[in-house]
């Protein structure tokens, strides 16, 4: 059979479950304007500034694939997907300001389009939203979700602070990442399948599934940042290491001793604001051994996705599960 790919990596060898999926995502799309829409039209508008710009929704689709280990059709399945999207839909209008980002999916941000502090304000109020949609699932579901803010939290704390004094930049990194991206896609598979009643084993593991591949995914786009031509990552080639954001192969680099890296090092060290200096960083960053130890690592985290994975039933969701672990190491070879 020849398997045909679709939503954001995912390969369905089986019809039914796309046609399943599809489904839930119109269903989760419906639940999301329903519940940012608000009495005042500006609140409305601002609130639904993103959700109307699309996106991936990898975080919907990846809680009902969990569903699928249980009972998927259960209502509750719709609306905890709806949770974490609102969640991630709100830390995104706090990143634009922080960036100070004049674009987002496509179109002109919150903070250019009104104020830094009406897109403050949308994000808090969908944060709301989500903990009003959450509490109707329960105490338990109100447990996860304030534990996985607090590690939102943490990690964008530990971001802007830094690694300690005498602690390693790499690993500070990828807990960064785990905090700051994989927890919330470890939620959306918490959720799906909590939800839709799976057995606390099968919990266990997609929430670990969820944050291994989200930090991949994260990893996957450092590596895209810098290998890519063709802006595959969704950002011009190269935008991270101008902006001297240090990402997972630049810690590397940094990392190394080699006197043949010097000059990489030096570059790499600040901001590439010179279109000379910034070319010569990328080239040379491209053919460094820190990329090998970047996609070396990227593989590692694939790897252990596909082997929790291995721990499940053998229904159709578990190989479209597995299609995003090589679907994140394939994009960035």
């Amino acid at each position: 059979m020849t398997r045909a790919r679709s939503l954001t990596g995912i390969d369905f060898d089986d019809p039914a479950l796309e046609e399943a999926v599809r489904d839930g995502l119109e269903r989760v799309e419906t639940r999301l304007r329903e519940t940012v829409a608000n009495a005042d039209p500006f609140v409305t508008e601002a609130a639904q500034h993103l959700v109307m710009a699309g996106g991936k929704r990898f975080r919907p689709l990846l809680a009902l694939l969990a569903a699928q280990f249980g009972e998927p059709s259960r209502p509750e399945v719709v609306d905890a997907a709806a949770v974490v999207e609102l969640t991630h839909l709100a830390t995104l209008y706090h990143d634009d300001v922080m960036d100070e980002a004049p674009v987002r999916r496509g179109a002109e941000s919150a903070n250019s389009r009104w104020t830094n502090t009406v897109a403050i304000l949308t994000g808090d109020y969908l944060f709301a939203r989500a903990s009003d949609l959450v509490a109707d699932l329960g105490p338990d579901a109100v447990r996860i979700q304030a534990r996985t803010f607090s590690r939102l939290v943490t990690g964008q704390i530990r971001e802007t602070a830094g690694p300690f004094a005498g602690a390693d930049p790499v690993e500070h990194y990828l807990h960064v990442v785990a905090e700051k991206t994989g927890s919330l896609i470890a939620t959306s598979g918490h959720f799906g399948a909590l939800f839709a009643g799976a057995t606390p084993a099968v919990v266990e593991i997609l929430t670990r599934y969820g944050e291994v591949i989200g930090v991949a995914f994260q990893l996957s786009d450092d590596l895209l940042d810098i290998a890519s031509s063709s802006g595959q990552s969704g950002k011009t080639p190269g935008t991270d290491l101008r902006e001297g954001v240090p990402t997972l192969p630049v810690l590397y680099a940094l990392r190394s001793t080699d006197p043949a890296e010097e000059r990489l090092r030096t570059l790499v060290g600040e901001p590439l604001v010179d279109d000379d200096l910034h070319a010569e960083a990328l080239g040379l960053l491209r053919s460094s051994p820190a990329m090998v130890s970047a996609q070396e690592t990227l593989a590692l985290y694939a790897d252990e996705a596909r082997a929790l994975l291995a721990q499940l039933p053998d229904i159709p969701a578990r190989s479209a599960l597995q299609s995003l672990a090589d679907f994140v190491v394939a994009r960035t070879g």
